[in-house]
Formats: structure tokens, sequence, C-alpha cells
């Protein structure tokens, strides 16, 4: 199967960035609903409608949902992509229509991918919030569960751009994680099928991003919403959409999101996962806090009358501004910055620092600067 030629077939056009709404995917809903596939199945904190697609006859339940975090939109841009080649007619597409029943929801936060926060409304982190069910979102979620009684959970995010594989120098673009089921992190039969799902699906991955995968950490909190499936008895695998170099607006990402998601339900459905692969998933680099976006070394400081030679990191901070995700870079840390890399990186040999304001790198400062009065940087990067 050609992936890349697959993606390319089906991948959802209309939608596309970071910023990802129900204004976007309501459109490509109804397209879908020939034959009432598609439900209302309840309304957020500010009456938005929360939004099921279900599709496929197969006795294997697949249950999926994105945008959990309203500003995590990749996996929801792979999931389209997805459904697409579900009713694509091809035969591969008839066999997982077979295989499996697939039900998901593409936005459960309707609310937080608006404003572009990872919240609900209300302020709640909903995968918090999967004991308590105090919000509305929580309560579909966990209605659609019980109903469904799906054999494997899916639950779709995005991380940071902060998180590589391991100590590699190689960002974390897909990162997978099977969640504990209990404090000791013990493995069950549960656990141990999500487990070997993953590791089906980053065999894949390993031909098209090598040592791009990452592990997320597996510290048990039942108030998240995959340690509770889990909990209860359900395989469930977290999706991480990370970054790939140069891909802020993770079309990149998406794609491999998508690649995920077809060689995963492909192994299943051709019952081709490798049994027990615990080692295997364990040698899986472990994601860790090792990036900023932009990296400065050897930067002619001069502090107090003295002259030092520092390195600096500056990060992007998201803004909704005018329905449009603006990226604007931040000084975040100065110092030696050991074992940390930059997605941006600049050796400045020496050169002299100077700014519009203090002639030093703060943090909270916007990433505008000169080196040597000549060379200039404009949010983070060289001008001209």
């Amino acid at each position: 199967m050609n992936l890349e030629e697959l993606f390319s077939l089906h991948k959802e056009q209309t939608i596309e960035g970071r910023y990802l709404t129900l204004d976007a995917i309501t459109p490509l809903l109804e397209k879908l609903n020939t034959n009432n596939q598609v439900e209302v199945i309840g309304k957020s904190v500010l009456g938005e409608p929360i939004y099921s697609y279900k599709i496929g006859t197969g006795e294997t339940r697949i249950y999926l949902w994105s945008q959990m975090h309203g500003n995590e939109s990749t996996t929801t841009k792979a999931l389209f992509d997805f459904i697409n080649v579900l009713n694509s007619g091809s035969d591969f597409a008839n066999k997982l229509l077979e295989t499996f029943t697939f039900y998901s929801i593409p936005i459960l936060n309707p609310d937080g991918a608006k404003l572009y926060t990872r919240e609900n409304a209300n302020k709640v982190d909903l995968n918090r919030d999967s004991q308590q069910l105090t919000q509305p979102e929580s309560k579909v979620l966990r209605a659609a569960f019980e109903e469904f009684k799906p054999h494997y959970c899916y639950n779709l995010h995005d991380q940071r751009t902060i998180f590589g594989a391991g100590d590699t120098g190689k960002p974390a673009t897909v990162s997978f994680l099977a969640p504990a089921y209990n404090e000791e992190r013990e493995i069950n039969e549960s656990r141990t099928k999500a487990i070997d799902l993953i590791v089906a699906m980053n065999d894949v991955l390993q031909d098209y991003i090598p040592g791009q995968v990452g592990r997320f950490d597996d510290s048990f909190n039942i108030n998240c919403i995959g340690d509770t499936f889990q909990y209860l008895g359900v395989p469930t695998v977290l999706f991480e959409a990370g970054h790939f170099p140069n891909d802020y607006e993770r079309e990149i990402t998406r794609k491999y999101i998508f690649f995920a998601l077809i060689s995963g339900f492909k192994a299943l459905s051709e019952n081709d996962i490798v049994i027990n692969g615990i080692n295997k998933y364990l040698n899986i680099s472990q994601n860790k806090v090792v990036f900023y976006d932009f990296m400065y070394k050897n930067i002619k400081i001069n502090y107090d009358g003295i002259e030092i030679i520092t390195n600096f990191a500056a990060q992007y901070k998201e803004e909704l501004i005018e329905n449009k995700i603006c990226f604007t870079a931040y000084v975040t840390e100065v110092g030696e910055l050991e074992n940390y890399y930059g997605h941006f990186e600049y050796d400045a040999k020496g050169a002299e620092y100077t700014d519009d304001f203090d002639n030093f790198p703060k943090t909270s400062q916007k990433a505008d600067f000169y080196l040597n009065k000549n060379i200039k940087f404009v949010n983070g990067l060289i001008k001209g």
C-alpha cells in the first residue's frame, strides 16, 4: 500500500492550518450525512452542537475523539482524511467497513476550538474531568462510550514543539501512549492490546520519520480520560501530533497521523499485530522536553559592564488575531542551555547583541534584536 499516494488522493482540501472550528467542519459533516451517519449528541457550554459520525458494519467497535483540547486540531484534520478513505469505495475501504464500526467525535470541545484554548468555555480541562464529569462535553464523551461499548479507544491530541524523541535531537513528530490503568503502571490484557497496536503503527512510521516517534509519559491519573477508559478495561491509545521541522501549521504531521491511523487499522483488520510487543514499545524513545523554537548560541552581551558569551532561547506564542493564528516569538531562557536544541539554531560566533531596550535578552521580551548592529532579527528570524 502506497501511503503517500493514499494521502494525496484523500486529503480533505477544505481544512488546513491550526485554527479549526465547527464552521469549517459543518459543511463536511453535511456532505457525509448521506444516511443519518451524523448525529448531534450533545451541546457545549455555550450551546454549540457536538457531532458524532458513525460508519461501518463490522463487529470491532472503534471510538475516536479529537479536539478535546480546542487548540489541538491536527488530528481532526487527519481524521477527516481517514473518513474520506472510508467513503472512497475502494476494496481497502470496504474491508475496513466490514471489519470495524467507527464512531468518531471530530470536535468534542467546540467552544475551546473557537476561542483557540485548551480548556472549554468554563476554563476546565476536559482531560482532567473524566471522574467528576462536571462539564457537558465530558458527559457527552462518557455517555457515548457507555452506549457504543468500544473495543478500542483513540484519544487524539496535539503536543507542543518543546518535545523531542528522547535525547536524539529529533523532534517527537508523533507520540503514542498506552495509558496506565493503575498507580503501579502494570501491564494487563487491555493495556497489552494498546501497546501491541502502537508497536504496529510505530513500525510503519519508522520508515517515514525514523527516530521521530516518541512515547508519552505514562504516569497514572484517573482524572485523565485515557487512564479512565483503560481502567474500565478498554484498550486505549493516546495520539500526540507534534512538530515536524518548519511545519508550524502541522500539515506534514497531519500526514503522519493519517499514516498511523491507516496502518493501525490495516494491521488490526489483517490480524497482523505482534503479540506481547512490550519490549519494542519500551524501545520507543520517551518524550522529553528538550526543544525551543529558537536557540541563539555564542552571543556577546554586555552585562553590568562585563562582556560575556552566552546563549538564549525563544519560543513562539500562538495568538488568535482576527480568526487567524499568529506566531509571536518571545525570549524564554538565557544561559548555557546544555542538552537543549532549537528548531531554528543560530551560532552568532561572538557577535554582540543589542536591542531597542536594555541590550539584554529579557524573558517575555519579543525576539526582535540585532547582532553586531547590522544583522536584524524580527520575530526570531533574520530579516532580509
